[in-house]
């Protein structure tokens, strides 16, 4: 799909009527993804925090301490107040590890990209229960799989095998060949388990500790929704719209308050804890069935000296558990009508102590002696796996299911992939789940093998892990395979475009002399940024080829019931020599590229040009609640909105008279819209909205339709006094946020001329750099168009219209 032409930049608007009130102005800066100091922020290097704490908090410049209380100083610029949010996301190192939580993360997006849905409760709701019963599928997966690593390779197959433990001496007390207490496997089981359940305490922990810092922040105190109406739809505003008509647009009607505009929407304090409950309870209850599973075999094939009962009410206590689990994940999802202010203390505090308790109940059944009991092979996990799996891929068709039907009832064209966004993220999240645990089973087994290969029959010591985890990291070499094909349609198509832009950006620099070098290079960078636009397709086509892949690797682990280099075996050397390569080179891809992903994300973290590479990405994962998965990194929105919301509530009851402009920069103005949905009506009519480099409708309007679609964005904009928008051609991120009224309200400005100049000029004796998604301060559109909101906001005093051609930038805002 050709990128779309840029439109010609959107003539202003004719000034509103002036309102009748004057006062001192405020313009309150929220940087991007990539931070920004205070310093930097207000271009001063003397700053003082006027709220807030380490983490996040209000700076304003030394002299601009008390500028309300002396308004004749600021008659030609507002007061330039700067919110830094950056130690939300970033911090030491040490965060880095919140990229192994990725796939939880990925799926709890997959929560938030149903289509718009006028009357759907039920299948609202239905939506809602299959993202969460994923999110519970992978908290097993990686539970299970640490499982796998140190129940069954470590504990079982390598301290059984006398020459594995021979060459691990650390295993040495674990050998069977040692005779010692620790020897027989049960005992060896009960010991390894401390493993996974050590994992899932982890997991616990940092759940616990972010809820605490995060979904504990209370909003605003505002009003309650009417019972009525259980998404908010006709609160605050009236009835919804129909629907939007054939360009896309909503048909006029009354705007309505969108759900981030809920007083419950940004605290989840509830939901989150019953799901860590739930979660917690899940992953004990795994390693609970993986110890007393492989007791109770073996006391039901052999008479023993333990009975059988045991076993299976151990088995029975752990089967109710799971249906607590289910029952408790399928129950209740969010609620953002009104604020969840009561917790559920005896399903928090019994849930998971009762799985624990199931799990040493498990641990002292499986270390009861068992003389005759000796491991051989692997653990019998295989069909757990291949059912995990497979649900997973029912979960994730169901869901397409269900989003389809949503998006036929209310279509928007602008919607990713026709509404299936949320399916196609979910399976990524699930594909993303599988690496990383086979990944880390398939090393593990290398490494304990020495020289063999797992599975292969033939010169190893151990079995090694299930061979639907060598099939799945077989089919990672014929993925990247198949995406040469989309990545190289990409390339050829930015090549035409850029080619295509040339005639164009000379036209617009005339009549400046042709320079074929600047032209080639600006035409290359905006054929780039309009890449960004494709991405849902990319993201459609890897989907459906890991769900076609996954399936297959399922078919084909079923079917041999051996590791693709063994099955084979007979089919002729050009097929057997494929298998063997994709085998081998997957799993040594899933190893080194699971190492490259921690390396990265550590160097993201410290290094702040790593970071705005890839900090669109994660921030955007980060900026939404935890309505489907626990253990995801935390929201940093459910601190930051009610931060900007609060400020902006205060500020305007203290000074009555006063205007304010919130300027938010790339994530920063996703931030701002978020904030200014939650203020009371009549604050939000004393706000100037002023976003640039803003993903609202470009990332967000797309992936999101139920939250920022066309008709979110048009009650955004009714609602607040004046809305400006700026935007480059040249950013890979920012866009035009496209609200569709009559007459045109003039929000967007844009394309922006990037760079300001084509060539050398006398004024300009230097080439103007092409500036992309930064520093649109430093563009003289940026001041004209908060100039033109503060008039909108009310009458100027006379020397600031004098001043105003001359005034230039208050802040610096970089993402």
């Amino acid at each position: 799909m050709a990128p779309a032409a840029v439109p010609p930049p959107s003539p202003s608007p004719p000034p509103s009527p002036s309102s009748q009130h004057t006062g001192t102005a405020l313009e309150l800066l929220v940087h991007g993804v990539g931070g920004a100091t205070p310093q930097e922020m207000l271009g001063d290097p003397r700053t003082v925090r006027v709220t807030g704490d380490a983490t996040a908090a209000v700076y304003r410049r030394t002299d601009d301490t008390h500028g309300e209380k002396h308004p004749e100083r600021y008659r030609d610029e507002p007061v330039a107040e700067a919110y830094c949010w950056s130690g939300l996301t970033s911090g030491n190192g040490s965060r880095a590890l919140w990229l192994l939580l990725l796939p939880f993360m990925v799926v709890n997006l997959a929560h938030w990209m149903r289509p718009t849905a006028t009357g759907r409760t039920r299948a609202v709701r239905l939506y809602g229960v299959l993202v969460r019963l994923l999110a519970l599928s992978l908290t097993v997966l990686l539970t299970a799989a640490a499982c796998e690593v140190a129940l069954d390779l470590l504990a079982w197959q390598c301290a059984g095998a006398e020459t594995c433990a021979e060459r691990r001496s650390w295993l040495g007390f674990l050998s069977a060949h040692q005779g010692g207490w620790w020897s027989q496997p049960g005992r060896r089981l009960a010991l390894a388990a401390v493993v996974p359940a050590a994992l899932v305490g982890l997991l616990w922990y940092l759940s616990n500790r972010t809820w605490s810092a995060y979904e504990s922040q209370r909003p605003l105190d505002g009003e309650n929704f009417d019972a009525d109406d259980p998404f908010g739809s006709e609160a605050a505003h009236g009835p919804a719209a129909p629907g939007p008509d054939a360009d896309g647009c909503p048909r006029p009607a009354v705007p309505v308050r969108p759900a981030l505009g809920r007083p419950g929407f940004w605290y989840g304090r509830r939901l989150v804890a019953r799901l860590r409950a739930a979660h917690t309870a899940a992953g004990f209850l795994t390693v609970a069935a993986a110890v007393a599973g492989a007791a109770a075999r073996h006391d039901r094939s052999a008479e023993g000296p333990v009975p059988r009962f045991i076993g299976a009410a151990v088995e029975g206590g752990i089967v109710l558990g799971a249906l607590v689990v289910l029952w408790v994940v399928c129950r209740r999802g969010r609620s953002e009508r009104t604020r969840d202010t009561r917790l559920d203390g005896a399903l928090i505090s019994y849930l998971p102590g009762s799985a624990l308790a199931l799990l040493g109940l498990a641990v002292l059944y499986a270390s009861l002696s068992r003389p005759d009991w000796q491991s051989a092979g692997a653990l019998p996990v295989e069909t757990a796996f291949r059912f995990l799996t497979l649900g997973q891929g029912v979960l994730v068709i169901a869901l397409a299911v269900v989003a389809r039907g949503l998006y036929r009832r209310t279509p928007e064209p602008r919607t990713v992939l026709y509404g299936l966004g949320g399916p196609a993220v979910a399976m990524l999240a699930c594909a993303l789940g599988g690496v990383m645990t086979g990944g880390v089973a398939q090393r593990v087994a290398d490494w304990l093998d020495g020289p063999g290969t797992p599975g292969m029959g033939h010169g190893t010591d151990i079995a090694g892990p299930p061979v639907l985890l060598s099939w799945q990291a077989s089919v990672i070499p014929v993925l990247l395979l198949l995406l040469l094909v989309p990545v190289l349609v990409l390339v050829v198509r930015t090549a035409r475009t850029a080619r295509r832009l040339g005639p164009v950006i000379e036209a617009e620099y005339a009549p400046e002399p042709p320079d074929e070098g600047r032209t080639r290079r600006i035409a290359r960078i905006r054929a780039a940024a309009a890449l960004t636009d494709s991405a849902p397709w990319i993201v459609g086509v890897v989907s459906a080829a890991t769900l076609l892949l996954g399936a297959g690797a399922i078919a084909g682990s079923w079917h041999s019931d051996q590791v693709p280099g063994r099955a084979a075996d007979g089919t002729g050397p050009l097929l057997e020599s494929f298998a063997d390569a994709a085998q081998s080179t997957g799993s040594w891809l899933i190893g080194f590229g699971f190492i490259l992903f921690v390396a990265g994300g550590r160097r993201a973290y410290k290094d702040a040009s790593a970071r705005r590479t890839i900090g669109i990405l994660w921030d955007v994962g980060t900026f939404w609640p935890r309505a489907a998965h626990p253990f995801a990194p935390p929201c940093y929105a459910e601190r930051a909105v009610p931060d900007l919301a609060s400020r902006m509530s205060a500020w305007t009851t203290t000074t009555p008279r006063g205007r304010l402009v919130i300027s938010g920069h790339s994530q920063g103005s996703v931030l701002a819209a978020s904030a200014v949905w939650q203020l009371p009506d009549a604050t939000r009519r004393r706000v100037g909205l002023l976003t640039y480099g803003s993903p609202l409708e470009r990332l967000y309007g797309r992936w999101f339709p139920a939250y920022f679609g066309p008709e979110p964005l048009l009650g955004l904009h009714r609602s607040v006094h004046c809305w400006r928008n700026l935007w480059r051609a040249t950013d890979p991120i920012g866009g035009p946020v496209r609200i569709c009224a009559d007459p045109d309200p003039g929000v967007d400005r844009g394309p922006l001329k990037d760079p300001l100049a084509y060539g050398r000029t006398t004024k300009l004796p230097l080439p103007e750099p092409i500036l992309g998604h930064s520093d649109y301060q430093a563009d003289p559109a940026f001041a004209d168009a908060r100039a033109d909101l503060l008039e909108e906001l009310g009458p100027l005093v006379p020397r600031q219209a004098e001043a105003r051609t001359q005034k230039d930038s208050s802040g610096r805002s970089s993402g």
